[in-house]
């Protein structure tokens, strides 16, 4: 039985593992963490527990700008599954974080065929039904750059 209390979930929401919880956590207070090699001084996205570079094991975490430049854009019209069918047309970006890592995320935004490669973006964050947020990306004001 479902708890009337407890928001439905809008999206497939991704579940934490003991390696992802940090980052987990962090969304929390709306903070990106990114996984990090200190023995090549690289950044390392998705979490694991070696360094895909160098095969280091000396990792830990590291705060994001939350700023980003999209690499690559798709609008989606058709939902990608059942709970996004409210949200269509929605984009789906690959991002690239100054801090070296590329994720592929949501571009949030009333027009999302106005995104567009080398578009700045910024970070923002969609609440999960458990408190922890997903982050997505948004237009960035161009005065901000």
């Amino acid at each position: 039985m479902s708890d009337p209390t407890i928001p439905a979930p809008t999206r497939i929401e991704p579940r934490p593992s003991e390696l992802t919880l940090p980052f987990w956590n962090a969304t929390r207070e709306h903070k990106l963490l990114v996984q990090w090699c200190h023995d090549c001084d690289a950044g390392i996205h998705y979490p694991r527990v070696i360094c895909p570079r160098c095969l280091g094991s000396d990792l830990g975490w590291r705060t994001a700008t939350g700023d980003a430049t999209v690499h690559a854009v798709s609008v989606q019209y058709s939902p990608g599954n059942p709970l996004m069918a409210d949200r269509v047309p929605y984009a789906v970006a690959l991002v690239d974080l100054p801090e070296g890592i590329r994720l592929m995320t949501n571009i949030v935004t009333d027009t999302p065929e106005s995104i567009r490669v080398g578009d700045h973006v910024r970070i923002a964050w969609e609440p999960l039904s458990d408190g922890r947020n997903l982050p997505v990306f948004a237009p960035a004001d161009p005065d901000d750059r």
